[in-house]
């Protein structure tokens, strides 16, 4: 998936099919899947992880880490198993290594390259080559390392990394968990204290792995809710085993499909709810949205429950811009629930959202229009007028969304098809295999019941 060449695309109109019911598990959390890889790959010994992503994402991450020395292998059960060469060990890439379409690859292992004294050139598809890495060069070039980038600050990209490194203190411009993770990475094996300030909370999967992994890192909140992040350097990692849980990302597309489909009443299994993803689930509540947590639990350090979605009357609202880290990557779906709303929904503070896989606040805007919503785009987010429940008219015939090789613009049109009269017709669903390759398959199994009712 690299290319608008329209013989390799894979067009498909997504239509109501009825309620989405009975029980499904959405594969393993994106976030958590890289970061398990990267650190196996520098802890000493055997790290297993069950629950892997097997996206193309996660994928690329395992192919670079395999490049740089690790052994990285899947059992036929499914099970992943890491042996690592420890912190410092990473070995010079004979090639370059190729990312994808993975931005948290990408800015994960710059930082990992960063503090070890070899040369790695990152390249990926035509979507992530748009994507400026500039936040993660800035604080990278304070440790020591130096980059030779594309114009603009993206990829093709090359970086020597430095050792020693030098320690830094950093305080974030915008929340950012790739940016915080970055720096924390190449503070592994950095000696002395590298420290990151984070203003906005944003995910922590890295703090909670490290510590997991048993780097010395230590969290103080402050009394205005700044996190200083601290992790002293030159550590060794243990071997873990790790269970993945559900994406909440990925569970995010059926949770809201199942609120707008009429009858739906569905379980989605072990959704991670991390307190820095799930804030989707909480936005939705507060809409009105009939959304239950099941046997709440803790799998390796995160949160779990089973969700129960049952079909609900959303209502609009304003959505408060403190709580966009938290669900960044969920707004394009939410977009979608706002349309079938009763009332209006408001959205501010998403700037981030334009340096995205794509521009997902003009892309989300142009998508909805076209397929029959009422949506204004403002400089930083959009103002949804919903139909109070009323199908969205859907694509005309012959017209169809551009995902601009965006994973989860795909998706978000996909449940925008099921909520329609006449369906959304999606250019392109090969993105969807970067995050979530089972989508459809799921999709066909969340609405099997209504589809073997109906006459043959």
């Amino acid at each position: 998936m690299s290319s608008h060449d329209p013989a390799q695309m894979r067009p498909r109109r997504f239509t109501a099919l009825g309620p989405l019911t009975g029980r499904i598990r959405v594969p393993g959390d994106k976030s958590i899947s890289h970061r398990s890889i990267m650190l196996g790959a520098l802890a000493v010994g055997e790290t297993t992880v069950t629950g892997l992503l097997e996206g193309e994402d996660v994928l690329s991450t395992a192919a670079a880490m395999r490049a740089m020395g690790a052994t990285i292998e899947r059992d036929a059960l499914g099970t992943w198993h890491v042996h690592g060469v420890g912190v410092g060990g990473l070995l010079q890439p004979q090639t370059a290594l190729d990312m994808g379409n993975s931005g948290t690859s990408t800015r994960l292992l710059m930082g990992l390259v960063a503090s070890h004294p070899i040369t790695a050139t990152f390249i990926g598809d035509a979507s992530l080559s748009k994507r400026p890495m500039g936040r993660v060069i800035e604080p990278l070039s304070q440790i020591g390392a130096s980059f030779t980038a594309t114009p603009g600050g993206r990829l093709p990209l090359t970086l020597t990394g430095v050792q020693p490194a030098i320690p830094i203190s950093y305080r974030l411009p915008v929340a950012s968990a790739q940016v915080k993770s970055a720096v924390l990475l190449a503070g592994l094996n950095t000696a002395g204290v590298t420290t990151v300030i984070e203003p906005v909370p944003t995910r922590d999967h890295s703090e909670r792995m490290l510590k997991g992994f048993g780097a010395e890192l230590h969290v103080e909140v402050e009394a205005d809710g700044t996190r200083v992040i601290r992790l002293t350097g030159e550590a060794e990692l243990k071997p873990q085993a790790i269970e993945v849980p559900g994406d909440p990302s990925s569970a995010a597309f059926f949770v809201v499909a199942a609120l707008l489909a009429p009858g739906s009443d569905l379980v989605i299994e072990n959704v991670g709810l991390n307190p820095t993803r799930a804030a989707l689930f909480d936005v939705l509540r507060l809409m009105g949205g009939a959304i239950e947590e099941l046997d709440r639990r803790d799998v390796g350090g995160e949160p779990v429950a089973d969700l129960r979605v049952r079909h609900s009357l959303l209502t609009g609202i304003e959505v408060d811009p403190a709580v966009v880290p938290s669900m960044v990557d969920e707004f394009p779906v939410l977009f979608v629930a706002a349309a079938l709303a009763q009332g209006r929904t408001v959205t501010r503070g998403l700037e981030e959202l334009r340096v995205k896989e794509s521009d997902r606040i003009a892309v989300m805007r142009a998508a909805l229009d076209l397929a029959g919503a009422r949506v204004t785009e403002t400089e930083d987010g959009l103002i949804i007028d919903g139909t109070g429940g009323e199908p969205l008219a859907g694509t005309p015939e012959g017209a169809s969304i551009a995902t601009h090789l965006d994973h989860r613009i795909a998706m978000s049109m996909a449940v925008a098809g099921l909520a329609s009269g006449g369906g959304v017709e999606v250019d392109d669903t090969r993105p969807i295999a970067t995050s979530f390759p089972v989508f459809e398959q799921l999709l066909a199994t969340a609405t099997a019941t209504a589809s073997a009712s109906e006459p043959a």
